[in-house]
Order: structure tokens, then sequence, then C-alpha cells
């Protein structure tokens, strides 16, 4: 038997004439669910005529939804009813034509993963950090592996510096270093999603925070990072302290969805020059008074950074119009090529 309050459920997600025993997705494996409800840690399967009726539309669950289903005791119980999320994770799904692609939901903090050694890249942390604030949850940045590298000042400073006003740790699996200060949020009912590429150890750091040998780790080539992370799918553990961990598989590829909000926070910088140029319909391509030109030209902003904004701007807008994305691309190389050149004329 479970307590089901103590993987964040509260009565009061559902209103009192519902049908069905609630429940928590604790791990996907393609059509099959593992779940953790009243009576312990069991599988079930979506009822079909709910969740493949095109004319009842209901979303898919994923890691940590919570759920009702009609519980069977003798084999896989049916999930009939997908609750709706206090926060939510989504990429774009790397299969053509499948559009978003649920990673993880119901969480209240994303570790952000990249480990000192070989995988610190500041690309890849802006596109994490787009998702981590449009899921609504609240980010922080975990840069592991801090026993492999003898001076890693100047990449926490760089992470720092992108992530005004979010915490950044460095912290070592193997040697503890960093480990504790992790647990400000780890509390009971609470959770935590990791999001990091493979080989990032991901795996370690839930070995390490939970004490034991919980996950398997496969061998790194640490002169390289080369391995292959072995979690294969999406899974919810509870620590022995009542917290919980949604680790997720390396994703080779994170693509955009909807990053409206997530774009915002994390480029503050330049969303606070979009609304300083002279003309309120500014493309920032060869209008006076644009505040991006500006800042490019005196160096306040590097074209890489806002070269990064639009990237993950017009990525997202691709999966909902492929043809304006791509006459819109071609413009804005056009528009980049013009402001390069200008720079190298200019000495910038």
């Amino acid at each position: 038997m479970i307590d089901i309050k103590k993987y964040g459920w509260n009565p009061i997600m559902v209103s009192e004439d519902i049908i069905g025993e609630p429940a928590r997705v604790t791990a996907v494996h393609k059509e099959r669910y593992e779940i953790a409800c009243s009576h312990g840690i069991t599988f079930a399967r979506l009822k079909s005529s709910v969740y493949y009726n095109s004319n009842n539309y209901e979303e898919f669950p994923t890691t940590g939804d919570f759920v009702l289903i009609a519980y069977n005791e003798s084999g896989d119980s049916q999930i009939i009813k997908t609750l709706p999320r206090k926060t939510f994770f989504s990429r774009r799904d790397p299969t053509p034509g499948r559009g978003e692609q649920a990673v993880a939901a119901n969480f209240e903090t994303v570790f952000i993963m990249q480990s000192l050694n070989h995988d610190f890249n500041v690309k890849r942390l802006e596109r994490y950090l787009t998702l981590a604030w449009q899921s609504g949850a609240v980010p922080a940045v975990i840069l592991t592996k801090a026993d492999l590298v003898s001076d890693y000042n100047e990449q926490l400073r760089t992470a720092e510096r992108m992530c005004t006003g979010i915490a950044v740790y460095a912290v070592s699996a193997k040697d503890g270093t960093g480990i504790e200060d992790l647990s400000e949020y780890l509390k009971p009912g609470k959770t935590v999603v990791f999001l990091g590429s493979s080989g990032v150890g991901k795996s370690s750091l839930v070995n390490a925070l939970t004490g034991v040998e919980l996950m398997a780790v496969n061998t790194i080539r640490e002169d390289d990072s080369k391995g292959r992370h072995t979690t294969t799918h999406r899974q919810l553990i509870m620590l022995l302290n009542g917290a919980m961990i949604i680790d997720t598989p390396g994703m080779r590829e994170l693509g955009m969805w909807d990053v409206s909000t997530g774009l915002g926070e994390t480029f503050t910088d330049v969303e606070e020059l979009l609304g300083r140029c002279r003309f309120s319909d500014c493309h920032h391509e060869t209008e006076p008074g644009c505040a991006i030109k500006r800042a490019i030209e005196n160096g306040d902003l590097s074209i890489e950074r806002w070269q990064s904004y639009l990237n993950l701007k017009k990525e997202a807008k691709y999966t909902e119009d492929k043809v304006g994305f791509m006459r819109e691309r071609q413009q804005w190389h056009k528009t980049l090529s013009k402001w390069q050149k200008q720079n190298k004329k200019t000495g910038g």
C-alpha cells in the first residue's frame, strides 16, 4: 500500500463528482505506464475509447502526470483521464510530422546539467534555459564532474553571467563537491526534473543524492566524454527523504516547441532592447534608430547572443509556419552577413 499524497497528490486536484482512483505516472514504456497508486507500484494502459477517440481530446500522459485510473487487481489498470498539469516540459518530437513530445510534468525545479570537462556549451545552455522557463518551473544550473577540472572558475562565471537570478552550482558525484548545496531543492513531496546530454552524469548524481547505487551508470571515457547514457526512458524516482527526481534520457535533439515565455526569461537583455527602437515595428535590419544594431555596434550585445535569440525564436516558429520560416530565414542570413562585414570594417 502507498500513501499517494507522498507522491504530491492533493485531493483538490479533482472535483468530488470525478470517477476514478488517483495515481501518478512514474515511467512510460511505449504504450505501458508504470504508476504509483494506493495499491502500490503497478502498471496501466490507456483506455482506448478515451484517448483514441477523435471526438474526445485527452492529453497523453507523461512521466510525472497525475491521472485517474480504473484499478484492475489482476492485470494492467486503465488510465481514464490525465489531470491538469501545474508545470510541463515538452520538445518538438524528433520524428517528422509528430509535433509536440511530452517529456515530464508536475515538477517544481529543473536541474539543467552540463559537465565541466567537455560538455559545457553556451548555446545548449541557452536552449535548456528557454525550455525550462517555458515549463513554468524554476531552473537551476548544475555543472557536473568538478573533480575532473583543475580550474572551472571561467565556466562558472560564464554560466552566472548568462543565468541572471538563477542559482549555478559546481558539483562532483565522485568526491561529493557541492552535493549538500542541492538539498534545499530536495524536499518531501517536491519533484525535480534532470535535463542534460548523454554522459553528463545524471545517473551518477541520482546515486550521489540517494546514497545508494540506484541507477546503473555506464563508463564514460573521461578524455573525450564519449559513452552511452544508460537511462532509456523517463523515470520518476522517490528518494529516501520523500523528494522525487525525474531522470530523463540524454537527448541528442532538443527542438523548440512553444517558447514564448521561456525566451523572455532567458534573453531578458535582448528583450529589453527590443522596446527601445525608434520605430515600434522595427525589423532590426536597416531601420534608423534600431536599439539592437546600436547595442551590437557598441559591444553591449554580442552578435552571437542576438543570433542565438533569433535561432531559437525562428526554430519555434518553424513548427507553425514552415514556408514563412524559410522566407524569414533567408532575409535574416542576408542581414546578419551585412552586420558581420560592417563589424570587420570598423574593427568590431
